[in-house]
């Protein structure tokens, strides 16, 4: 893969999945059929139509914003190292996600499903526990667990478009959306620097883990995605009024790679702060992931064995951080 940032525009659909809620039968066949493409082709789409409120999109950009403004010992009181879920503030260059490349030139704040410390499921789950909430950010956490909500239930609408995608009933991946695994992820970059290092950037090239992302951006430049046809990074900028919508690798098991789970990173040279919110939505724990046999062309086999959403989440998160 090139090292070089320019870009081209992506050629990314915009999806209208208002349909979804309470569509004509016709509507839904043409939004699955856009979304299907979309899969196939690179596992990157926008979404509008989504219901989102934009005064809850403000706050929850304030707040972030308010919080990494903080003093760097306000935010190390949170450090998501204190934390057996993963929930909290992750410095500057706290994560590689790139092999071979300088550490991710970003910060962030992990959020998840509010479990306490004493619940069995934050005794022997993975990634499940309590969050830490910063003190002294004014409506942070009602903000937060107002989006949260929120995200999850776009999540499981999206869940269902994608269903129709495949021709499989609209309630399909009904049980995996049952108690879901997530994650909401609060994201800064600072300006890229005059004279990186080589290599560096915001966030290194890497595909997602779960199911899907639910990315929500601010007006700035800087995703990519890799188009492999090309062999060329190109441009996902954001559209007001959307979210960017990827596939994890777990949809590309559970297709038999029929749905793509595609690189993609960012490089802020915007000369300007940047922020981020990706919402990442797993699914059931529990939930078997088998491959799907609308996905198998006749002689086929599966490419991978049948595991669960936790199970795989587990062996992608040893490969990563082994």
């Amino acid at each position: 893969m090139t090292e070089q940032y320019g870009s081209v525009a992506a050629n990314l659909p915009v999806i209208d999945i208002s349909p979804m809620q309470g569509g004509s039968i016709g509507d839904k066949a043409a939004m699955a059929a856009t979304l299907r493409d979309a899969c196939e082709r690179s596992g990157f789409f926008y979404v509008s139509g989504h219901g989102i409120e934009p005064a809850l999109i403000e706050q929850v950009f304030a707040a972030s914003k308010r919080f990494f403004e903080l003093p760097m010992t306000d935010k190390l009181a949170v450090d998501k190292a204190q934390s057996k879920a993963n929930r909290g503030y992750e410095p500057l260059r706290g994560q590689t996600l790139e092999a071979g490349a300088p550490p991710d030139l970003k910060e962030g704040f992990y959020i998840g499903e509010e479990v306490p410390a004493d619940d069995p499921r934050a005794l022997s789950r993975f990634n499940m526990g309590p969050n830490q909430w910063p003190q002294g950010v004014a409506d942070f956490r009602p903000a937060m667990e107002q989006y949260y909500a929120a995200m999850t239930e776009l999540s499981a609408r999206i869940m269902a478009a994608l269903a129709l995608s495949l021709n499989l009933p609209e309630d399909f991946f009904a049980d995996f959306c049952e108690s879901p695994l997530c994650t909401l992820r609060l994201l800064h970059y600072p300006p890229q620097p005059g004279n990186p290092q080589p290599g560096e950037k915001g966030c290194g090239a890497h595909t997602d883990f779960g199911g899907i992302t639910v990315l929500l951006l601010d007006d700035k430049p800087g995703l990519q995605v890799w188009d492999a046809a090309g062999e060329r990074w190109i441009d996902a900028n954001p559209i007001p009024g959307t979210f960017v919508v990827n596939l994890g690798d777990m949809i590309a098991r559970w297709t038999n790679d029929r749905y793509r789970s595609t690189l993609h990173r960012v490089v802020n040279t915007s000369g300007a702060e940047r922020y981020s919110v990706p919402f990442f939505y797993s699914g059931n724990p529990d939930h078997e992931v088998r491959c799907l046999p609308v996905c198998l062309q006749p002689g086929d086999a599966p490419r991978y064995p049948v595991t669960t959403v936790e199970a795989h989440l587990q062996e992608m998160y040893r490969r990563t951080y082994a």
